[in-house]
């Protein structure tokens, strides 16, 4: 990791934060990398959820927030 050395003695700031973000999250990088996972799923999920929220107008209660969610997104056959 030669370029951390270089990184971490660099005079930009910027420069060094990056090495020290890479330098913490280097497993979990690698991992992502070599099985190709990405977030793409969740943020689906998530844009689903937000169609919901805008298409109700809003709720007042969560439990029923959480309830419509499951009813629209969790595949229920009726």
């Amino acid at each position: 990791m030669s370029w951390y050395g270089w990184a971490i003695r660099s005079r930009l700031e910027s420069v060094k934060k990056v090495a020290r973000t890479i330098k913490r999250h280097l497993e979990g990088i690698l991992t992502a990398i070599v099985t190709g996972a990405t977030n793409a799923g969740a943020e689906g999920f998530n844009t689903m959820i937000q169609k919901v929220k805008r298409d109700v107008r809003g709720f007042h209660n969560k439990k029923r927030f959480k309830a419509t969610i499951y009813f629209h997104l969790g595949g229920f056959d009726l």
